[in-house]
C-alpha cells in the first residue's frame, strides 16, 4: 500500500498548507497514515519562527535517516525553513538523503518534484526566492469535515526586527475577493460550520495589490454566505487595526467575538526597537475602542520577554497592560535570535535567570487573569461548537465558545454541532459543564 505521513511544525498557515500537501498525495493515490514507520513518503513542513523549532525540525530528520534505512521512505522537506540559504546548505551537506526539497513559493509543485525524484532515483530540490501570485485551485484535505482554514493573503510587509516571516514567507500579496467568496462557498455547501481565514496581516488584505475591497469589505460578503455559522480569523497587526474593522466585528453576527492582536512588548521604547511601528498608548486606545464597541470581547495577545535591551522598567510596562487589559490568555515567548533579522545583530545582553524571572512571573500574572476572567461565566449558559472528545477526558466532549474559549462538557452534541452548555467549574484555561437541552 502506498502511504504517506506529514509532520506539521509551526501555525495555522503551515496546517492549511500540510492539507493542501495531503490532498495532492491523495490525488497520486497514496493513503495517509498515523505512523510515521509505515510511510512510503514522509513530509516534514517546517516552522522558523523560534530556533526550538529548527532545533526539533532537525532532530527529527536525524532519526528519520535510519528509519529510511530499514523502510526505503521517500522524505520530504517544506515550508519556512526552507527559504533560507543557510538551513538548505545545511541540508545538502549534513542531511544528503533527503529526497525531495521546495519551499512557501512553489508548494504547488510538490507532485512534480515527487515524480522527477521517483523517475530519476535522483534527489529533487526547487526553492523560489520571490513568492508570486497565490496559486488558486489548491485544494485542501480537510482535518476536520466542520471547519476549514481559507487562506485570503500571503506574506508581510512590515519587517519587524525579530521575524524572519517576510523573508519566508515574502512581501504582502492577496487573493481575489471573488476566489476565496468562491471557495467559501463551497466549503459551506460541503457542510463547513467556521471559517478561520488566514493571513500574516489579514489587516492589511489588499493594500499591496490595490483592491477596492478592503478586509472589513470581504467580513461583510462572507458574511452573508448562507451555511456558515462562524468566522474566524488571523492574525491582526495593532498598526492596521480600523475603526472599520471593529465595526463590521460588532455588526457582523457569524464572526467570532474574539481578537488575537499581539502586544510583543507594553513598552514604547522596546516597541520601536522591534519596528512595530504602534506604542503603548496606541494600543491601549484600540483596546478601549475595541472593548467600548463589543463588550463580550474575548482578547488574546502574544508577548516577547528578553528582547534585547529589555530593562526592568520595560518590562514593568509589559505587566502593567498585561494587567490593565486583562488578556483572556497569552502566547508567551522568550526571545528567540533569527539569522537575517535586524534583532540578530543587536547586543544580547540579558542574562538567562532574569529572563526566566520575567518570563515566570508574567505566565503567573497571566495564569490568575485567565481564571479570573474564566470564573465570571461561572453558572452561565454559553453556546459552544462541539469538536469531539476532550483529549484529557474521552467521557467529555469538547468544543469552543464564540469567544474562543475551550469548554469541556458532559453531553451528547458531536463534532460541529451547535451546544448549550451550562458552565458549571472553571479553570484558568479552560471551562467545565453540562450540556443542557432545549
Amino acid at each position: 500500500m502506498r502511504t504517506y505521513h506529514i509532520i506539521t511544525y509551526g501555525c495555522q498557515m503551515n496546517e492549511n498548507d500540510s492539507e493542501k500537501l495531503a490532498k495532492m498525495l491523495t490525488d497520486l493515490g497514496y493513503e495517509a497514515t498515523q505512523d510515521p514507520r509505515s510511510a512510503a513518503i514522509l513530509v516534514m513542513n517546517t516552522c522558523s519562527v523560534r530556533e526550538n523549532a529548527d532545533d526539533k525540525f532537525f532532530g527529527n530528520l536525524g532519526y528519520m535517516k535510519n528509519l529510511k534505512k530499514e523502510t526505503g521512505m521517500l522524505i520530504a522537506v517544506c515550508g519556512c525553513m526552507m527559504q533560507q540559504e543557510h538551513i538548505v546548505a545545511k541540508i545538502m551537506k549534513n542531511y544528503p538523503f533527503v529526497d525531495v526539497l521546495f519551499g512557501t513559493h512553489n508548494i504547488e509543485e510538490f507532485p512534480a518534484l515527487l515524480s522527477q525524484r521517483l523517475a530519476s532515483g535522483k534527489a529533487a530540490y526547487k526553492v523560489k526566492t520571490e513568492g508570486g501570485a497565490i496559486a488558486e485551485g489548491i485544494g485542501a484535505k480537510r482535518r476536520y469535515a466542520y471547519k476549514a482554514y481559507v487562506t485570503i493573503m500571503q506574506g508581510c510587509n512590515n519587517f519587524c526586527s525579530y521575524c524572519i516571516v517576510p523573508y519566508t514567507r515574502g512581501r504582502e500579496r492577496s487573493r481575489k475577493a471573488t476566489d476565496i467568496l468562491q471557495e467559501i462557498k463551497a466549503l459551506a455547501d460541503d457542510g463547513v460550520k467556521e471559517m478561520m481565514l488566514l493571513g500574516q496581516n489579514v489587516n492589511s488584505y489588499g493594500i499591496a495589490d490595490g483592491f477596492k475591497e478592503t478586509f472589513p469589505d470581504l467580513l461583510r460578503q462572507i458574511n452573508d454566505i448562507e451555511g456558515i455559522q462562524r468566522i474566524r480569523f488571523m492574525t491582526s497587526h495593532p498598526k492596521d487595526l480600523s475603526a472599520e474593522l471593529i465595526e463590521a466585528m460588532a455588526e457582523c453576527d457569524k464572526v467570532c467575538k474574539h481578537l488575537h492582536l499581539p502586544l510583543q512588548s507594553g513598552s514604547s521604547r522596546i516597541l520601536s526597537l522591534m519596528n512595530r511601528r504602534y506604542d503603548q498608548a496606541h494600543y491601549l486606545s484600540l483596546i478601549e475602542q475595541i472593548k467600548t464597541r463589543i463588550p463580550a470581547i474575548g482578547l488574546t495577545t502574544d508577548i516577547i520577554v528578553g528582547f534585547p535591551g529589555e530593562s526592568e522598567e520595560d518590562f514593568e510596562e509589559t505587566m502593567n497592560v498585561i494587567k490593565t487589559v486583562r488578556f483572556d490568555s497569552a502566547y508567551t515567548f522568550i526571545f528567540s535570535p533569527r539569522k537575517g533579522t535586524k534583532a540578530a545583530e543587536y547586543v544580547y545582553d540579558l542574562d538567562k535567570d532574569t529572563i526566566q524571572r520575567r518570563f515566570q512571573r508574567l505566565l503567573d500574572t497571566q495564569k490568575v487573569i485567565s481564571g479570573e476572567n474564566n470564573a465570571a461565566l461561572l453558572n452561565k449558559e454559553v453556546e459552544v461548537l462541539a469538536e469531539g472528545p476532550s483529549k484529557s477526558d474521552i467521557t467529555r466532549q469538547s468544543g469552543r465558545t464564540d469567544d474562543n474559549r475551550i469548554v469541556n462538557f458532559v453531553g451528547e452534541a458531536k463534532a460541529g454541532e451547535m451546544a448549550k452548555v451550562l458552565i458549571t467549574h472553571t479553570k484558568s484555561f479552560y471551562l467545565e459543564g453540562v450540556e443542557k437541552k432545549h
